[in-house]
């Protein structure tokens, strides 16, 4: 049996074929495209027709390459970038460019709500969550307040996956895991909060798509596709899930303990929980996953875009940039580095800059820089798993994704910054993967056949033991002053108006 994940990103789309009985994997096929160009600081925006071409030519090309066997696809999962807004008009034309998650120019919207509501604490209550920049909820209110005429047009709403989901299957619906990061779901009840809708719009609940389960099928894929395609019958669509939703199963992350860290371009640390994970502080973003239990998220902004920054400075490939870190002693020589070159979610500071704190004439080397901001970005992750710790999460080992994983003195980093041990997987496919593998699993549900999803991820998501890094205590106590230092200029700094 055969499944197709599709991962739908900020820079790329990823269609793979998963061969379910051998875990292999069979094809794959990758677009890249850009972001809109020249809008003002803080607006990030896509056309979601650049999706649809992406996840056609990739799908297409990944059935080419398994050629008669194409016929044995018997499911396809969607992975989506989470928040993103897509709006349509009531012949389901896209009326303007998805405003994204990375998308910080909404942070006025998200204070109106706050306020609205009686202050964060009085909204975490409300809907387990605070209201974030990147979320989708500000986003509708923004377009309100600054596009009346398109946001008049508007007839329906969807996030970037469900979306992909439309265009396969011509069903409009939206799943608790995506949903719970538009800021508009009640995560406890996965109900969507009335209050907070009507005080966006009163019509807005109508633009809503019908809210389910996330371990059901969207529904077939439509006969135009499936002909231009080449394929003898239709394949399920599952409803998918965000794109961290889809890596916590792409990472075996479905079981207490497990903690999975992305080292991209941004970074996310997520558990496993049977039960809603609500931080008062609004720290931990508290979502459901796609399993229909609940993922509890911190996500920072500034992971590989600050390493990169420092590589592309030095004039370094990436074997250098690895090679000056790991030449510098840990802790930099005392150089401590707040990474918020794009603005930050964790903490909240959308419009945070970065800062080398500590420098002196005989530590400002290169590669005490290099070493400090593989170190820096690290620290900030290092703080949403003290969260965890602080919820109540147990985290026993931590799976690393995302291009920073590949590094060996990045992983050492992490290892002993989070004091757990930390380990690669052996395909790095990550979200594209947990679509696959959540295809499957629908597929499974659909047909009444066993459906253990831990059992049915045992034979495709295989670790890599040889990267496999555990802490030194020596080390992991250096950077336990060196977390305290980071947390403390943080603090410092943004009260002063600073950051």
């Amino acid at each position: 049996m055969l499944y197709i994940g599709i991962d739908s990103g900020t820079q790329s789309t990823k269609s793979i074929v998963v061969d379910l009985e051998t875990g292999g994997l069979l094809a794959t096929s990758q677009q890249n495209y850009d972001l809109i160009s020249g809008l003002p600081d803080g607006h990030m925006e896509q056309d979601p027709k650049i999706w649809i071409g992406a996840v056609d030519r990739t799908i297409q090309d990944c059935l080419t390459q398994i050629g008669d066997r194409k016929h044995q696809v018997r499911a396809i999962g969607v992975s989506g970038q989470q928040h993103g807004l897509v709006v349509l008009n009531s012949s389901s034309q896209v009326i303007r460019p998805a405003k994204l998650w990375c998308d910080t120019s909404t942070a006025e919207q998200c204070k109106e709500i706050i306020d609205e509501f009686g202050g964060e604490t009085a909204l975490i209550k409300l809907i387990g969550n605070t209201m974030l920049p990147g979320w989708t909820a500000p986003k509708i209110l923004w377009l309100k307040q600054n596009e009346p005429e398109n946001f008049a047009s508007v007839d329906s709403i969807l996030l970037p996956h469900d979306y992909i989901n439309f265009w396969l299957t011509g069903e409009k619906r939206m799943e608790y895991g995506d949903a719970s990061g538009t800021g508009l779901l009640d995560v406890k009840t996965r109900q969507w909060c009335e209050p907070v809708i009507e005080f966006i719009d009163e019509e807005l609940i109508e633009k809503l798509p019908p809210l389910g389960s996330s371990r059901q099928a969207v529904g077939l894929l439509r006969e135009n596709l499936r002909g231009k395609w080449g394929l003898k019958s239709s394949p399920i669509i599952s409803a998918g899930g965000g794109d961290n939703m889809m890596g916590a199963i792409g990472t075996g992350n479905v079981r207490a303990g497990v903690v999975t860290a992305s080292l991209g371009t941004s970074g996310t640390v997520y558990a496993y929980a049977t039960e809603p994970v609500v931080d008062p502080q609004g720290e931990v973003a508290a979502f459901c996953d796609s399993t229909d239990k609940w993922l509890p998220l911190v996500c920072t902004m500034n992971v590989t875009v600050a390493t990169e920054n420092v590589r592309k400075l030095f004039n370094w490939d990436i074997g250098q940039l690895n090679a000056a870190a790991a030449g510098a002693p840990a802790g930099a020589a005392g150089i401590t580095f707040l990474p918020y070159l794009a603005g930050e979610r964790t903490p909240n500071l959308p419009h945070g800059v970065g800062v080398f704190h500590g420098l002196t004439t005989t530590n400002m080397t290169p590669s005490n820089l290099a070493r400090a901001t593989m170190e820096g970005v690290t620290l900030g992750l290092a703080y949403g798993l003290n969260r965890f710790r602080s919820l109540g999460i147990k985290p026993s080992e931590i799976r690393l994704t995302g291009g920073g994983s590949k590094s060996h003195i990045w992983r050492q980093i992490c290892a002993s910054i989070f004091r757990i041990p930390v380990v690669c997987l052996a395909t790095a496919e990550g979200a594209a993967l947990g679509a696959a593998m959540h295809g499957a699993w629908v597929d499974h549900l659909v047909n009444n056949k066993a459906a253990n999803l831990v059992k049915l991820l045992e034979p495709v998501v295989k670790l890599d033991e040889s990267s496999r890094a555990e802490p030194k205590q020596e080390t992991a106590d250096l950077y336990q002053e060196t977390y305290s230092r980071f947390k403390g200029l943080t603090q410092r700094l943004a009260t002063g108006g600073f950051l």
